[in-house]
């Protein structure tokens, strides 16, 4: 028996050791996002994560990745539990998100894989240049020749990211700014121009 962790659930496996990783995935784990492309680890269609890294799975023996993480497509999006259905809602991946802004799958087959390079990308350099996102995704064939709408999208991916909102825990909330009035209590001043800085108002009040 062989113990694998995929998408943060722990299987207990009886497989050949030797097995290809993609078919434990597919075949096993019933997870059919993952595709079958070469064999050779030629195509990338099979890229699956191994602690963060992308990886070859028609090439990578189940019994090498024993103990170790596995993030498949199906788990790189955001899951949380509705509470009118008790189910759990799935939210898009940025890079998924991204891929169909864009465009880009036109047959769909090779994206799976693509998409897993990309967000491995993201992870390790979130703000890549054209020629990081070319070395990255050089082992990922897409026979559509789509190559341009999937450096669109990785940019596209990449700014999304940059603009992502931090939010604030509720104690802790931001300092108050108090002006201080420059005529009668409670009133401003007429002549200050609208959005400029009163330079009566005392710093720190």
């Amino acid at each position: 028996m062989l113990e694998i962790t995929v998408n943060d659930i722990s299987y207990q496996l009886d497989v050949e050791p030797d097995t290809p990783l993609l078919w434990v995935v597919r075949d096993e784990l019933k997870l059919k996002g993952t595709k079958f492309g070469c064999g050779m680890a030629q195509c990338g269609a099979c890229t699956v994560h191994l602690d963060g890294v992308p990886i070859r799975s028609c090439v990578t023996p189940v019994s090498s990745v024993a103990g170790r993480s596995i993030t498949t497509i199906e788990g790189i999006g955001e899951q949380s539990e509705n509470q009118q259905t008790a189910k759990l809602d799935k939210k898009l991946h940025v890079v998924q998100q991204a891929w169909i802004d864009e465009q880009v799958p036109q047959c769909g087959y090779c994206q799976s894989g693509q998409v897993m390079s990309a967000v491995a990308l993201l992870e390790k350099n979130p703000q890549p240049t054209d020629d990081d996102i070319d070395k990255a995704m050089a082992g990922n064939v897409c026979r559509c020749g789509m190559y341009g709408r999937i450096r669109t999208a990785i940019h596209s991916a990449s700014a999304k990211l940059a603009k992502e909102i931090i939010l604030i825990p509720a104690d802790e909330k931001p300092a108050e700014v108090l002006v201080k009035p420059t005529a009668a209590e409670g009133s401003f001043d007429p002549t200050a121009a609208e959005g400029s800085i009163n330079p009566t108002i005392a710093e720190g009040s």
